[in-house]
């Protein structure tokens, strides 16, 4: 922060500005200096944004009027065509209805897909135990 500035440097210049100002007067130049040094580093930091932010939109300007227009872009010679849905979806099936108990309490048939599931159906690798 102090540069080339070392400690003896330091103690020396916080010696005369004691006899200069006085034990009484020291304390409030320091807080006085230490805010103006504040306020310094805020308005510095703030124009250093500005300059920045301004050198950022003179790039954008730059870049958007080196840039071709959409329309100019895009290449007419060919016609354009549509391309044609494809229907490759299969036919909606209704499931079978759901067997309902019958009039002496049994229940009905199984559906056909239902039937077909039996363990040695599901999984032929198995073995019968």
């Amino acid at each position: 922060m102090f540069g080339s500035l070392g400690i003896p440097e330091l103690i020396l210049i916080f010696i005369v500005a004691l006899i200069v100002f006085g034990p009484k007067r020291l304390p409030e130049i320091g807080r006085t200096l230490g805010k103006a040094m504040g306020e310094f580093k805020k308005a510095t930091d703030d124009f250093k944004n500005t300059i920045e932010r301004e050198v950022q939109v003179d790039e954008l300007k730059q870049l958007a009027s080196t840039t071709f227009p959409v329309h100019e872009a895009i290449s007419r010679s060919e016609p354009v065509t549509t391309p044609e849905p494809v229907t490759t979806l299969e036919p909606v099936t209704t499931p079978e209805p759901v067997t309902t108990p019958t009039a002496t309490g049994e229940p009905a048939e199984p559906p056909a897909q239902i039937a077909d599931l039996t363990p040695e159906a599901v999984n032929p690798h198995r073995t019968a135990s």
